[in-house]
């Protein structure tokens, strides 16, 4: 367990505080073939009720996607992407109090997204897709989340473990921050993202939780995305409500390894898992301070003497 910084992270028109507690990111994916609810918001009148519903709840985000990027998944056209993102942008527009943010890695996308109201650019490729889209986020004064992907969806299976997977991650995301920031992104309005599941074997995604403490050498606000992800425990008899425990557990060891935000579906069931582990993240470090002043001799007496 670690101790979390605290950062103010710009958008275009406000600064989030994050580290004095995990912001909630609500998913709504307005696509036909997303692994979790593809289909289900795919009507700009089904996503706009969707995305007050989860701000209803407690999101402090509402993270739009339009093209899946799911294993194996082909990529979308942009005019695709447009057409199924715009509508729902300017239904929402003005509706929430919370900021919106777009999960594409299309610069042209991303521009457009940002003339109808978003204020976060959430790129699932850290860059690597469409260099330009840095340039876009920072001539809107936007923020940027920088996922780590290795390879694409369509190769993802076929890819061997990575031989240091945190020293990988690490490194590939302090290229992706400069790359950003030589593109005049204020560095303060960058998140990092470890990419849970983006090309990453199974069994690794579980190390990668187990030392998320390793990213905080980056000093930027960390992200993880563990929701209804395909490295949890999952079976032919696994239930909706069992994947939701599995997500609880993995959101509960993201924010005890020091994650500013996580990244949910199902936002009314971890809004509470969210703020159990807040509470013991708030006891971290205190243990050696209370020794340090259990230590101390108490007022009036002298120190002991050897």
């Amino acid at each position: 367990m670690t101790t979390r910084r605290h950062f103010a992270w710009k958008l275009r028109d406000r600064e989030l505080l994050t580290g004095e507690r995990t912001l909630i990111l609500a998913v709504l994916n307005v696509t036909p073939d997303s692994f979790s609810d593809g289909g289900k918001y795919l009507d700009p009148d089904a996503a706009f009720a969707r995305a007050i519903e989860l701000e209803e709840q407690g999101a402090d985000i509402i993270d739009i996607g339009a093209e899946s990027t799911r294993p194996g998944s082909q990529r979308t056209p942009e005019a695709e992407e447009l057409r199924r993102l715009i509508p729902v942008l300017k239904r929402l527009r003005g509706k929430l109090a919370v900021p919106i943010s777009v999960d594409t890695y299309k610069s042209a996308v991303a521009e457009k997204a940002l003339d109808h109201g978003a204020e976060i650019i959430n790129d699932p490729s850290g860059l690597t897709f469409d260099p330009q889209l840095a340039r876009t986020v920072a001539n809107q004064n936007a923020g940027l989340i920088l996922n780590h992907m290795r390879g694409t969806p369509e190769t993802w299976a076929k890819l061997p473990p990575l031989p240091d997977v945190m020293g990988s991650i690490r490194h590939d995301l302090d290229a992706s921050v400069h790359r950003a920031v030589g593109s005049r992104v204020d560095r303060a309005r960058i998140v990092i993202d470890p990419g849970l599941g983006f090309g990453k074997r199974k069994e690794q995604n579980a190390e990668i939780l187990a030392r998320l403490d390793e990213l905080a050498a980056l000093e930027l606000p960390i992200l993880v995305g563990p929701s209804r992800k395909s490295f949890l425990p999952q079976s032919d008899t696994t239930t909706a409500a069992l994947l939701e425990h599995a997500t609880a557990a993995a959101v509960t060891a993201a924010i005890l390894g020091g994650a500013h935000m996580v990244r949910v579906h199902d936002v009314a069931a971890m809004k509470p898992v969210i703020q159990v582990a807040d509470q013991i993240l708030s006891f971290a470090g205190t243990s050696d301070s209370s020794a340090s002043r259990a230590a101390q001799p108490r007022s009036g007496g002298s120190p002991s003497r050897r």
